[in-house]
């Protein structure tokens, strides 16, 4: 049995997932911005055949302070994580300026799972797994906007932090090293049967069992026992190169700028 915590978990890919992976029998900690949705999932995870423990934690991650307070409130009752999935994600939104001034794609979809792995990471072995949500819409990162100092349309600030955090994960992962967890990337599957495709796309979508497949196995499977750093692209179903992200010196640009803006929150 793993001890399992995956962000956004009441709703769309993240709540299928935690579902299958209740059915393996694995402790679940999941994520949820609304205690009504947390309690409503908690209990349909709990009634699943063969499931193991469940526990909930409310944060909004749109709040770095909220992310650092979901981190230390895990801390406190876990000494070991075997698996974050980074899964939690925006694309439309009434509010698409946070109070600090940010775009809440960047935040959420980008600065959460920076912050929250590296401050969970010292409860992560050497075998256990990160599993961030990249997507297929990829574009290249305006620095100035994702420091908040430019205003960008949904679709380009959704593609942005998406490969804001592709290169993140690698940087991560080069950082630490082959002794470290694995830290990858994965584009579930483009235009999958979740609430965002919906409302973002306006339709219906494709199975999401498509990327409940992935996730399971970017999380558990020995096929990404070696994955550290890359990209895992599932529309193609292989590993891939991030688009727009291959010089080096972008990614370590980006990288550096991701962590800079995290710092205030690492420390104790």
């Amino acid at each position: 049995m793993k001890t399992i915590l995956i962000t956004g978990a009441t709703d769309g890919i993240g709540r299928e997932t935690a579902l299958h992976l209740a059915g393996l029998g694995h402790r679940l900690i999941v994520h949820g911005r609304s205690a009504d949705k947390l309690e409503a999932t908690a209990a349909d995870l709990g009634a699943v055949d063969g499931a193991g423990p469940v526990e909930t934690v409310q944060a909004d991650l749109s709040r770095l302070a909220d992310v650092a307070s979901l981190a230390d409130t895990v801390a406190g009752r876990h000494a070991r994580l075997d698996v974050l999935i980074n899964n939690a994600g925006v694309y439309r939104t009434d509010d698409p300026i946070t109070p600090d001034g940010l775009d809440v794609r960047f935040v959420v979809n980008t600065l959460a799972p920076a912050l929250l792995s590296r401050r969970l990471l010292p409860l992560i072995p050497a075998d256990g797994r990160i599993v961030h949500l990249s997507s297929a819409a990829q574009a290249p990162v305006d620095l100035e906007a994702l420091a908040g100092r430019r205003r960008l349309e949904p679709m380009p600030a959704y593609a942005q932090s998406k490969l804001a955090l592709t290169l993140w994960s690698a940087a991560f992962a080069a950082e630490l090293g082959p002794d470290g967890p694995v830290t990858v990337a994965v584009n579930p599957g483009s235009l999958l049967a979740t609430r965002m495709v919906r409302e973002g796309f306006g339709v219906a979508g494709q199975d999401v069992g498509v990327g409940v497949d992935i996730l399971t196995r970017a999380a558990l499977s020995s096929e990404f026992a070696d994955a550290s750093g890359r990209y895992f692209d599932n529309d193609s179903g292989r590993f891939a190169k991030p688009q727009h992200g291959a010089d080096p010196a972008v990614r370590t640009a980006v990288a550096g700028a991701i962590d800079a803006m995290i710092a205030p929150y690492l420390a104790d």
